[in-house]
């Protein structure tokens, strides 16, 4: 591992430690990473001459972790009316060009980029939030924990001992024996953060196995389809934020899909119990 890897990799987990214990900087750091990961993703699809509303995704975007940690819900799931309002004023904008040529697919892609990205990350916001006190916060770190510790092994194995290519048509780089070093940490992170979990749940120890294979295999998913998006963007990173991690993107890929799972696999549990 290069030493600015290593420095960047240091410092982001110091910042998602202080984040998911403090209410300020856990919404600060989300909406950091959420206009960044947008800006970023409008960036990379601007490089293919798509007409791409950035401004009004990125608001559209931030407004929708911000309404989940205040608690402001007008309606049932009001984020998705975000979604929604924000589609119309996007169509609207669209009406006042001169050249409506490919709107279809700015409309579609904006709109792709603001749930990929914000609707998927603000399921993190919904896990902290899920318990009150130390146990949303336990809940959110355990996620946290096991998809980044995926991302690690991935490294530390596909580096040294990756020999057959993954899916070389969309990540050249990443190997079976990555993604296998991936379930592995992912899994033996999981055992190890047992208590993280609430313990009305009663999760056996073989459910808790499973569970960090899922979701470090979900988390996967995540990283494998930035890397699509990447590749049919010709760029080999989202952006240059910390060097030797690359963008936004590229640090919170594996999140964006293993969170949401994690949301609806621990809210029907909860409500299971209840």
């Amino acid at each position: 591992m290069s030493r600015a890897r290593f420095l960047s990799a240091s410092f982001m987990a110091m910042l998602a430690a202080w984040a998911v214990v403090n209410d300020f900087m856990f919404i600060a750091v989300i909406c950091f990473l959420t206009a960044g990961g947008l800006y970023e993703f409008f960036h990379m699809v601007r490089k293919k001459d798509v007409p791409i509303y950035s401004y009004i995704g990125i608001l559209i975007g931030l407004l929708i972790p911000i309404t989940i940690f205040t608690r402001f819900a007008l309606t049932k799931n009001w984020e998705l009316l975000f979604i929604v309002v924000g589609f119309l004023l996007i169509l609207l904008l669209q009406f006042s060009r001169r050249d409506n040529r490919n709107a279809i697919l700015g409309l579609s892609t904006t709109l792709f980029g603001v749930l990929y990205v914000s609707w998927f990350f603000s399921f993190l916001v919904k896990i902290r939030m899920m318990l009150p006190g130390v146990e949303g916060v336990k809940l959110a770190g355990f996620i946290l924990l096991v998809t980044k510790s995926g991302d690690v092994g991935a490294f530390l194995i596909g580096s040294r001992l990756g020999r057959h290519p993954l899916l070389p048509k969309v990540s050249p780089h990443k190997s079976v024996e990555g993604s296998i070093g991936a379930l592995l940490f992912s899994t033996l992170t999981a055992a190890a953060c047992r208590s993280f979990l609430p313990a009305e749940a009663h999760f056996p120890f073989l459910q808790i196995v499973l569970m960090g294979a899922f979701f470090g295999g979900i988390g996967q998913l995540g990283d494998l389809s930035e890397s699509l998006i990447k590749r049919d963007c010709g760029v080999k990173d989202s952006g240059r934020l910390l060097p030797g991690l690359g963008g936004v993107l590229d640090m919170i890929d594996s999140v964006l899909f293993a969170a949401p799972a994690f949301y609806l696999y621990m809210s029907s549990t909860l409500k299971s119990l209840s």
